[in-house]
């Protein structure tokens, strides 16, 4: 029945204050109410519906994607008009698309982004202000489109690594879309390995030009969103060559179609690189390849702040330090972070809903049958999700902070931190990422079959994520940069180097690899120290075995390769105590709102516990913990299952999502499910006729025995 609350019982169960717990989640009064009220707006407006989008073709989905961008720009304007900036003028934010997709940041490797957004008065920008409102109304839009490259990267990385002849030349152009840009790094042969790129850009002196090549097929340019059908210019990377000499790799503007009429210039060859995973998904983002064959640009087109070539060819170095561009690395990867527990609450909601409406088993006699939320099954794999996104929040958090600090260090010219500083966010960024693809891959199965139909949302939002473990960095490797800082580290302890930020911890490494759990009953479990204390212990026993073992080798290059899944294993490690530590310190914040700080807490031991219990075997090998107390943690954890069940679904009421943005039948706010899933069934265009097209052709002569005769 509509407009009935089918989990309203479930809602009147809650221990806490829900509104407060949103306030949590979103960061502050104020930004809850910006984002509901944009949340709403978004959810109204009929061209950015979502639910048709997994029964499109390919080019209606891009046309789609075309139109809600044009009809974005346009709607932010509006509202930009409706409000006022600091200077009292009304004005026009120019990142429309900034945002970058909380839920679908998928532009390969996003190594560089600067925030910055410049307000636009009858064409001219002039007045910084705030981005909050367009940034919400993009994330809510939830479509990735070429825009998010042209505001997220092009735009960007001109203005982090232009001159400022260049950046006066090139942003006003991009602020007002007068030209369209795409990030051009990535290529068929090589992804994490930027060293090894292909392309080539060879200075000509005779012409005081640049001459683009792609010499062989593996350096086609392949995968940059926007490239495909609609940028116009790229920022793309090429090996700088000068008399012979090969300077690396470098960026460069390249103007790619006519302004006139869209047609590739000459020496450009480029195109879409097809379908990607899933239904919708992110199909919407025209993911391009190019090639060059003899494009000549001029040599002001190469980004010239760090490095640049003289008229004469010489290739000279700034006084531009290049671990200023480390600041916007931590900021990107602090995004992708946050966008993990976005993804991961979003999965999290739609199963937690669906488990409190779903019913099976249970019943005698024809009584109700026993809601699978109820499962002790369902709980132990559902309920660990939740507590992650959770924590993968707060960890979010302390990266925007991370990013701050970071950022006034850089300027100050102090880069002391930036060793620890890139092991946390690569680390982190690959922790959540594999752990939230994981997660919504999971919640769809706990949406049992109905999980696989396209409108419980779960099988587009598993494709638009999954490409997470990839971008800006494999997951892998970016464990094993992790490893090599955690190596050094070890190494340097016997010379009293003190350990930094997160690595802080080894600094006790003496006290942490003779300590001994003391756990003697269930409850002390529940004591931050020592939650905290296995997680250290555990990790500095992990590095510290890899040290050892790596100290065996004679060739250390030789040792890191044989042992690189324990040392992966080593950073994950690492990483998780970071995830369980910033945890433990949000909760010693101040928190109002009644009952809320008590389910923060159940949450943070549900996820530690959790872990424990996944990765017992290292717990239990590291000596960090015993059988006994491995066994107690495993009977704790069950006990705030029990103590969390009644708070489920206000706990996930406070992500404050829209049925619009979930995009999911099955995760309703109503809980009214079933009418609405027989409903979304006869919208599909295969019901559009009774009688399917080519039955005559094909079904027909079949029964009729007649299929010899038919034309196939």
């Amino acid at each position: 029945m509509e407009g009935v609350d089918h989990l309203a019982h479930e809602r009147s169960k809650a221990q806490f204050d829900v509104d407060q717990m949103k306030v949590v989640w979103v960061g502050s009064r104020h930004a809850l109410q910006v984002s509901d009220r944009i949340a709403r707006l978004v959810a109204s407006d009929p061209v950015l519906r979502k639910d048709n989008r997994t029964m499109m073709t390919r080019k209606e989905l891009f046309k789609n994607t075309l139109r809600k961008a044009a009809h974005g720009w346009k709607r932010i304007n509006e509202l930009r008009l409706s409000g006022v900036s600091p200077s009292g003028r009304s004005c026009f934010v120019d990142l429309l698309l900034f945002s970058l997709l909380l839920l679908s940041l998928l532009l390969l490797f996003l190594y560089f982004s600067i925030s910055f957004f410049i307000c636009f008065n009858n064409a001219n920008y002039a007045t910084i202000v705030t981005e909050e409102e367009a940034s919400w109304f993009r994330h809510y839009v939830d479509q990735p489109a070429y825009t998010d490259l042209h505001w997220g990267m092009f735009v960007p990385f001109i203005k982090g690594s232009g001159t400022e002849e260049q950046q006066k030349k090139w942003l006003p152009l991009a602020y007002k879309l007068q030209i369209i840009g795409c990030y051009a790094q990535t290529e068929l042969g090589h992804g994490s390995n930027v060293q090894g790129l292909e392309t080539t850009a060879t200075f000509d002196p005779k012409t005081d030009e640049f001459v683009l090549n792609s010499p062989t097929l593996t350096s086609s340019k392949w995968w940059p969103g926007g490239l495909g059908k609609a940028a116009t210019h790229a920022v793309a990377f090429a090996r700088l060559i000068t008399d012979g000499k090969d300077h690396g790799v470098n960026g460069f503007i390249v103007q790619l179609r006519s302004l006139d009429d869209h047609l590739p210039l000459p020496g450009i060859t480029v195109g879409d690189i097809g379908m990607k995973f899933g239904n919708g998904a992110y199909n919407s983002m025209d993911n391009g390849v190019l090639r060059f064959d003899n494009v000549r640009i001029p040599r002001d087109q190469m980004l010239m702040r760090v490095a640049q070539v003289t008229r004469e060819g010489k290739y000279v170095q700034s006084n531009v330090p290049r671990q200023l561009l480390y600041g916007t690395m931590v900021f990107v990867r602090q995004t992708i972070v946050a966008d993990a527990s976005t993804a991961l609450s979003r999965a999290v909601c739609i199963a937690t809903r669906y488990s409190a409406v779903r019913r099976q088993f249970g019943s005698e006699n024809g009584g109700v049958e026993t809601q699978v939320i109820d499962y002790k099954t369902q709980q132990s794999r559902l309920f660990p999700l939740l507590a992650s996104a959770y924590a993968f929040r707060f960890v979010g958090e302390w990266l925007k902070w991370l990013y701050t600090d970071v950022t006034q260090k850089l300027q100050a010219n102090d880069f002391s931190t930036l060793p620890e500083v890139h092991a946390c966010t690569a680390g982190l960024k690959s922790l959540t990422t594999s752990a939230t693809a994981d997660a919504i891959e999971e919640c769809r199965k706990l949406c049992g079959g109905h999980g696989y139909l396209s409108n419980s949302g779960l099988p587009e939002l598993f494709a638009v994520y999954v490409p997470a473990c990839t971008y800006e960095g494999d997951n892998v490797v970016l464990l094993l940069q992790v490893a090599r800082f955690l190596m050094k580290t070890v190494s340097q302890l016997p010379s009293g180097k003190k350990p930094v930020g997160t690595t802080s911890y080894m600094g006790r490494a003496e006290h942490l690899i003779q300590c001994r759990c003391n756990v003697q009953k269930v409850e002390d479990w529940l004591k931050p120290s020592v939650i905290l204390e296995a997680f250290e212990a555990r990790a500095i026993r992990m590095s510290i075995a890899c040290a050892q073992d790596l100290s065996k080798f004679s060739n250390q290059e030789e040792g890191f390769a044989e042992l690189s899944s324990n040392l992966a294993e080593a950073a994950v490690a690492h990483c998780q105590l970071i995830v369980v530590s910033k945890f433990i310190e949000k909760l010693q914040q101040d928190i109002p709102g009644k009952g809320v700080k008590e389910q923060l807490q159940n949450l943070c031991n549900i996820y530690a516990l959790y872990i424990i219990h996944k990765n017992l075997g290292d717990f239990l090998s590291t000596g960090s913990i015993t059988a006994k107390q491995g066994s107690l943690a495993n009977d704790q954890l069950r006990s705030l299952y029990s103590k969390l069940r009644p708070n489920a679904i206000a706990l996930v009421d406070a992500f404050n999502y829209t049925d619009h943005y979930l995009g999911s039948v099955l995760g309703r706010y109503d809980g009214n499910v079933y009418p609405n899933l027989y409903a979304e069934a006869w919208k599909d265009p295969l019901n559009e006729s009774v009688v399917p097209d080519g039955y005559r052709e094909y079904i027909q002569p079949l029964l009729k025995n007649q299929l010899r005769n038919a034309r196939l």
